[in-house]
């Protein structure tokens, strides 16, 4: 960076990246951490009346489904997969999607028409998490509207021309107008209702109620959930039906940017050392097709005269490296290139080795194929079908945040990872355990200790920090031992609530030992994995 410049950030949402290149370096004890050389809190927005508290009426929606199978063999499956495609297929299934629009169309005319919200101008949105789901969406929304015989109208928002039913759909071709007038006929009549698949970031003075039906956490919650606090002068309130998070991700990821965000210390380039050997040692390139490479690079040499060292190196990686490898060897590589990138704008590195291997692999990354690997779930969807799916919507709640200032870790350097090993399983017995996780419930009155082991343990287990950290730093043995100390503690929480099922804990070791095991799966992630969600968000 220029000694004679000035550079500036402004952000509501400081990334680890922004915080150690713009802001004030301090030290605490042994480590140097960074914070802002300003700060105008949200907290302090919400008490001045320049934005509004998006999370004072928050309702989580539970859904409960289960599925039948349809055919009369029992063939195997990869467990793993089969039950992320199971989810996706109820998720997206037209009945539940329907459902799901009746609740929120409903929700909208009764709480928010019917009370005037915004003197009687409020708008929504319906965040989802893909395209498909956003266009199921709009046609369910047209129909229930129609059923109802309602003066509104909803509009969807995408990019691009995707396929649905076998026919290339545009913005425009479903709305009725160009995109680019979207903007403006949302804050018209009949229009009321917005139904986006990665659109519209900013919001608008209008917009309070948000349905959201996408999984968030982190920057992305704040930044998604943030679109309704625009303020107006008829604007007291918002409101968000949330069908796919929970008020806990929520709390966590809003608490990080609440008061002042500190960089808990700097990112550490001696780890660049460790990086650079590990891909060394895979042999994958040597010195001289480095420094070939960047010769003739530099020299502004032709592709013709750079392609053949990237394809020899390439073809080293498919050849001599396996599959945990292959996987091991790219993620590094991805890792090298970033951080050094970073670290190269906030330090004076006079490194040649580094410099040079970070311009080689920019350009033998995209050269190296992903390992082939074959989808052992594959027909799952086939022989399966839906058997009974019910809504239930919670009561709305205040999620309130701790009033002090938030620490988030610095740049990850962990890099690299393996195949995981696909574990086979009966799909009657894929049906039962995604059943019991989801379905196996009386559908009038609920099971609740089957709920609190399937979905509130985990997230729970989840949310600790010591496991999190354990997770993105250490192996997986270690990250087990966390895990089973936070599992205590959560168990411990629920002695009064649950008093039967700490007992069992207690007491039964072998119900112990698969509670342990069971929350252990659904709540571990690898560090790379960690590492390409954060890359994607």
């Amino acid at each position: 960076m220029r000694p004679n410049a000035s550079y500036f950030a402004f952000t509501a949402t400081p990334k680890n990246k922004t915080l150690e290149i713009f802001g004030e370096p301090y030290q605490e004890g042994d480590v140097i951490k960074h914070r802002p050389f300003h700060s105008y809190t949200m907290k302090q927005a919400i008490q001045e009346g320049f934005i509004l508290d998006v999370l004072q009426n928050y309702t989580p929606v539970e859904s409960y489904y289960r599925l039948m199978k349809k055919i009369e063999d029992d063939p195997e499956f990869d467990t793993k997969k089969a039950q992320k495609k199971l989810r996706r297929y109820v998720e997206s299934h037209k009945y539940a999607i329907e459902q799901q629009a009746e609740v929120m169309i409903d929700h909208f005319l009764e709480q928010v028409i019917a009370k005037n919200k915004i003197g009687g101008q409020a708008r929504s949105m319906v965040v989802t998490s893909s395209i498909n789901r956003a266009i199921q969406y709009y046609f369910a929304f047209c129909d229930y509207l129609k059923e109802l015989k309602s003066p509104y109208k909803a509009i969807v928002a995408f990019s691009g021309e995707p396929e649905y039913n076998g026919q290339k759909v545009t913005e425009a071709s479903l709305n009725g107008f160009p995109s680019n007038q979207i903007p403006d006929r949302i804050r018209e009549d009949p229009y009321r209702f917005l139904i986006c698949a990665e659109k519209f970031q900013t919001g608008y003075d209008e917009l309070h109620t948000m349905y959201v039906d996408k999984p968030l956490s982190g920057i992305k919650a704040v930044q998604t959930l943030s679109r309704l606090n625009r303020a107006h002068p008829k604007k007291h309130d918002t409101f968000v039906l949330d069908f796919q998070n929970d008020a806990d991700t929520i709390q966590m990821a809003f608490e990080d940017y609440y008061r002042t965000t500190i960089l808990s210390a700097q990112t550490d380039p001696d780890k660049l050392h460790d990086l650079k050997s590990d891909l060394d040692g895979y042999q994958v390139y040597n010195k001289g097709n480095v420094d070939l490479f960047v010769e003739r690079y530099l020299g502004e040499a032709e592709r013709n005269q750079l392609d053949p060292i990237l394809d020899a190196c390439a073809t080293i990686y498919v050849d001599e490296l396996d599959e945990d490898g292959q996987v091991d060897f790219k993620g590094k590589a991805k890792t090298f290139v970033r951080t050094y990138g970073f670290l190269a704008s906030i330090l004076p590195f006079n490194n040649t080795n580094w410099e040079k291997l970070s311009i080689f692999l920019n350009f033998l990354i995209p050269k190296l194929p992903a390992p082939k690997e074959e989808d052992l779930s594959r027909g799952i969807l086939e022989s399966i079908d839906m058997d009974s799916y019910r809504l239930e919507v919670r009561s709305a709640i205040k999620i309130a945040l701790a009033d002090q200032n938030a620490q988030i870790e610095p740049v990850p350097m962990i890099g690299g990872a393996h195949m995981p090993e696909p574990e086979l399983d009966r799909l009657s017995n894929i049906l039962r355990s995604f059943n019991e996780q989801f379905g196996n419930i009386d559908w009038k009155d609920g099971d609740k200790i089957r709920k609190v082991i399937s979905e509130d343990i985990p997230k729970k287990v989840s949310l600790d920090k010591t496991y999190q950290n354990a997770m993105k730093n250490s192996d997986k043995q270690n990250a087990r031992i966390e895990h089973d100390s936070a599992l205590r503690r959560v168990i411990l929480e629920l002695l009064y609530d649950h008093n039967e099922l700490y007992k069992q804990f207690s007491d039964n070791p072998a119900f112990k030992k698969w509670l342990a095991e069971a929350n252990f799966d659904a709540t571990y992630t690898p560090p790379q994995e960690l590492q390409e969600r954060r890359g994607n968000r």
